[in-house]
């Protein structure tokens, strides 16, 4: 409706329709959906998310849902793209800009390592929805496909760190750099799971970033 002219009585702008309900912008709804699933998934001790409590969360229908989601799967799937995305959009940039820093070759395998296992628990830290998905509490029940994809998350970080400790061991003239390397790698990832694990069931009490420069000190 046009608004109310300065001339118009107060009867006529008091009776003034409201104005229409904004209708989301495409690809919208669907980026709301997803945050409204990451912060439910924040709160501790939180019990398996329905697509009923999203949706009342959300003050609209399941409907609604899913005419943007084929299935709660699909919600899921939608968080694990943004984890993948963001950790490793970041990982590549800590392996491909240290890369071409030449003038520390010794260490630059051991501070990549550290880096990446650094990027994963800070993410998760300021992240709780999206640290307990990684840990796999909030898959519980749900689509084991979900699972899976989240260990493949882990398979690439720890493959990521296997081939940054590989070139440290070279660089200590390890006799079996590839072996340590895999060991390595293994004693990182394993240790970055039990402190996202810790963090995700002590209600994110636990801060995953904990002593962590300390810690990584003794592995590394």
């Amino acid at each position: 409706m046009p608004a109310a002219s300065v001339g118009d009585s107060d009867a006529s702008s008091t009776t003034a329709s409201p104005a229409p309900r904004k209708r989301p912008k495409p690809g919208e709804r669907r980026e709301q959906i997803l945050q409204a699933l990451a912060t439910m998934l924040e709160k501790p001790g939180a019990e398996r998310i329905t697509t009923a409590s999203l949706a009342a969360h959300l003050l609209v229908s399941e409907a609604a849902l899913y005419r943007h989601f084929a299935s709660k799967a699909q919600m899921f799937e939608g968080l694990i793209d943004f984890v993948e995305q963001s950790v490793f959009s970041l990982v590549q940039q800590i392996v491909g800009r240290d890369a071409l820093n030449t003038d520390q070759p010794a260490c630059d395998g051991a501070r990549q390592a550290a880096r990446v296992i650094a990027l994963v628990l800070q993410f998760a830290e300021r992240n709780p929805g999206m640290a307990r998905v990684m840990v796999g509490d909030a898959l519980v029940f749900e689509h084991e496909r979900l699972q899976q994809r989240m260990n493949q998350f882990f398979d690439r970080i720890e493959s990521t760190l296997r081939q940054c400790l590989r070139a440290a061991a070279d660089a200590r003239g390890s006799d079996k750099p590839t072996v340590d390397a895999q060991i390595a790698a293994s004693v990182l990832t394993s240790f970055a799971l039990g402190r996202l694990q810790r963090f995700s069931r002590s209600g994110f009490r636990r801060l995953p970033t904990e002593h962590l420069e300390q810690s990584l000190a003794l592995m590394i």
